[in-house]
């Protein structure tokens, strides 16, 4: 049964004119009708929001501490029916729904320990031959108001490493969710507001990014975008903002990198897995396997196994390891650049078929440099794999992407883990591992066209403050000595 949602400004409940509607994704059922902001809602929610902007700052670091806590305390308590909403409106499936669910409650409470930290420095001003006679340190201050913009892939926790570092260090924020997840943007900001939140801390505005989001992003009044989502969009995003501060994750196709002196068959079941997790839909999904040609058969073998064993349909259903795309248009894509890289001489392996909004988890082998699932993001259930001999080879394939977000490298040779640690240029690289890995508190984000910035609570919250230097002078003049 669908229902009608409102958006969240000044603490109240507000309604629009303008709706639409948030749909399912396996079978297209209406779930909710949300409000479309308007630009006089945009500019209310930053009225309100500026406004708070003080009451926020005035907020001691345990009184944040608090806040944060509480609020990861609520997730945890509603998980089951946070994660039936995510995967309701997302089409991921309900594992993946309760993993998102559970780290969220992390990234929370990870949030809450960094208010306590948010700290300066003392600055050794006599340091300098004019610095006799002064002493000084630095502090952390808010920045004001954050505009967080969050994609519909992980509508829980990617608005948890926004929302959260912006509390903890003081701001007031408006969250702008996917239209196509904005429900479990606005249980969230319920969450907030229920947990404690100062009503005008917080404003939840929902609609379309070009329209509400731009808005947001030009007005004035916001001293930081954070924004995860494609690249162009983030481009787009740049050439708007003006001067503020900017955290971008952006795109990718992330590559991992299988020698010869590695667990073969467990890389080829983790790239397989990091790959069509969440149908593929993931930043940091696998995209690229580079495969050691004296290995490369054993690897396709096994990935081509577990493709052809994981389950796709319903994401609601228990059962289920894959769920839909996020709608058809997606997923007509993925199937076209599919089929462009086997006209250009790529062979499908697995897969390589949909229904609906279902894509069948693909293998692919001998995929060319100029196909878009080679050099493009695909963000859909499929692995193109390609065989390399020298490792230079290996490791300007994966340098050569206009991306850089993380990337995987299997060996147990220290001189070629080295290597690759010190000449693959991404933002992360996952040694024996894939790309797909992340745990909340490390430094996550990219280098080239994959972003600006780092996520993780204790690196997010240096982000959304700023440093001021306060520089004492004495009364009395420096003794000189004799």
């Amino acid at each position: 049964m669908s229902r009608t949602e409102a958006m969240l400004i000044a603490g109240r409940e507000v309604a629009s004119d303008s709706t639409f509607d948030v749909r399912n994704p396996y079978d297209g059922a209406k779930l909710a009708s949300v409000p479309e902001a308007s630009r006089e809602h945009v500019h209310a929610a930053l009225d309100s929001v500026s406004a708070g902007a003080e009451t926020m700052e005035r907020l001691t670091r345990h009184e944040r501490y608090a806040l944060l806590e509480r609020v990861s305390l609520t997730l945890e308590e509603r998980a089951d029916g946070l994660a039936r909403l995510i995967a309701s409106e997302s089409g991921k499936t309900l594992r993946e729904a309760r993993g998102e669910v559970a780290r969220a409650v992390q990234t929370f409470r990870l949030s809450a320990e960094e208010a306590r930290r948010l700290t300066g420095e003392i600055v050794p001003f006599d340091g300098a031959p004019t610095g006799a006679g002064r002493f000084g340190f630095s502090i952390r201050v808010p920045l004001g108001v954050v505009v967080a913009i969050t994609p519909f892939n992980f509508p829980l926790n990617l608005a948890a490493h926004k929302v959260g570092p912006a509390i903890a260090a003081g701001n007031s924020v408006v969250l702008k969710p996917s239209s196509y997840t904005p429900l479990t943007g606005m249980e969230l900001g319920r969450v907030l507001l229920e947990c404690g939140m100062p009503p005008s801390g917080i404003a939840v505005l929902t609609g379309p990014g070009g329209t509400v989001g731009d808005a947001l992003v030009a007005d004035p009044r916001p001293r930081m975008i954070t924004f995860t989502g494609s690249a162009a969009v983030g481009a787009g995003i740049a050439r708007k903002a003006g001067l503020k501060k900017l955290a971008m994750e952006l795109g990718s196709n992330s590559a991992v990198v299988v020698t010869e002196h590695c667990d073969v068959d467990g890389a080829a079941e983790r790239s397989a897995r990091g790959a069509f997790a969440l149908a593929g839909q993931v930043c940091i999904s696998v995209q690229r396997a580079l495969v050691h040609r004296s290995v490369y058969e054993r690897f396709m073998e096994r990935a081509r196994a577990v493709a052809g064993k994981l389950s796709l349909g319903d994401q609601l259903d228990e059962e289920t390891d894959i769920g839909p795309m996020i709608d058809e248009e997606n997923a007509s894509r993925a199937v076209a650049w599919i089929d462009e890289a086997v006209a250009k001489g790529a062979q499908v392996v697995a897969g390589g078929g949909r229904r609906g909004t279902l894509v069948e988890p693909t293998v692919l082998a001998g995929v060319p440099d100029d196909a878009h699932v080679w050099s493009d993001e695909a963000f859909a259930p499929v692995l193109s794999v390609r065989p390399f001999s020298d490792l230079d080879e290996a490791i300007d394939a994966v340098n050569r992407s206009r991306y850089g977000l993380q990337a995987g490298f299997y060996s147990d040779r220290l001189d070629e883990v080295l290597r690759a640690a010190r000449e693959i240029r991404c933002g992360g690289v996952m040694i024996n591992d894939v790309p797909t890995f992340r745990v909340d508190l490390m430094p996550y984000g990219g280098e080239k066209e994959s972003g600006l910035g780092r996520e993780g609570p204790g690196y997010a919250v240096l982000e959304m403050s700023e440093l001021r230097v306060i520089a004492t002078r004495s009364a009395y003049p420096p003794a000189i000595s004799s």
